[in-house]
């Protein structure tokens, strides 16, 4: 028996990489799979883990929209959303970035979730809920000087899906991101990879990360951001608390939590 049995889980970007190795592994488990991508060999990943493909743009919403509605169409239900569809621009001098390349990585990469997360939250409430991951990355916990627009993505994805997590926990939908290092993925280029190699640095493989989402869907667990290095399990990362307030009013108060928010 799969941990998965009986499950069914929607992939964006499971044409290659990540996404790729995570149907793989999903289906492992035992979920049925729609495998979504705007790249058509997508269609070869579904046929290989007997699922259904839909080609879809993750920045268009209602390319999403039609995704999301096509798996409860031909498998009935969306148990399980890898929000994982994603690009890196590598500009770093700033004078030099484009409006069309800065739109294009914010329609896929931060569009592409809250569209994504959306559509997924329609879908669970009909189940009587399920479970979201997105794709951030180390990058969305750190500064990234080489690619300061894809690291503003990334903790875009980061705040996004903590803020959504307590009002979703209440329709029993958890909501996490998974938070790659360095992997080995279509995302780096090839002097980028050889750089790493010559430095002897190691980098994760795709289906490390696949184990990584396999993980954060069967905990239960909601609102974290789970940090994937080499050599190491994933594990939460542990946010520090801001300093509070310091007023002679506000002394001795409790400050606000996110509770306050939600009921």
């Amino acid at each position: 028996m799969g941990q998965l049995d009986g499950k069914v889980a929607l992939v964006t970007g499971a044409a290659s990489g990540i996404g790729r190795a995570t149907a793989r592994r999903l289906t492992d488990e035992g979920a049925r799979l729609c495998c979504v991508d705007i790249d058509r060999r997508g269609q070869a990943v579904a046929d290989e883990v007997d699922g259904v493909f839909v080609r879809a743009d993750a920045g268009d919403s209602t390319d999403v929209d039609q995704a999301f509605q096509a798996c409860e169409l031909e498998l009935g239900r969306v148990d399980i959303a890898y929000l994982n569809a994603g690009i890196a621009i590598g500009v770093s001098d700033l004078a030099s970035l484009s409006d069309d390349l800065y739109t294009r990585i914010m329609r896929v990469n931060v569009d592409g979730v809250v569209f994504g997360t959306r559509a997924a939250t329609r879908a669970m409430r009909r189940n009587g809920g399920g479970a979201i991951v997105a794709t951030s990355s180390l990058a969305g916990l750190i500064p990234f000087p080489p690619d300061p627009v894809y690291d503003l993505t990334k903790h875009a994805v980061v705040g996004f899906i903590r803020s959504a997590a307590p009002a979703l926990a209440a329709h029993g939908i958890t909501a996490n991101t998974v938070n790659p290092g360095m992997t080995d993925t279509n995302i780096l280029s090839p002097d980028a990879k050889q750089f790493f190699k010559e430095a002897d640095f190691p980098l994760m493989a795709a289906e490390d990360i696949a184990e990584a989402v396999l993980t954060i869907v069967t905990t239960g667990r909601t609102g974290e951001c789970w940090v994937c290095q080499p050599g190491r399990d994933p594990e939460p990362y542990r946010f520090h608390d801001v300093p509070g307030p310091r007023t002679s009013t506000a002394k001795g108060r409790r400050p606000p939590q996110v509770d306050d928010w939600t009921t």
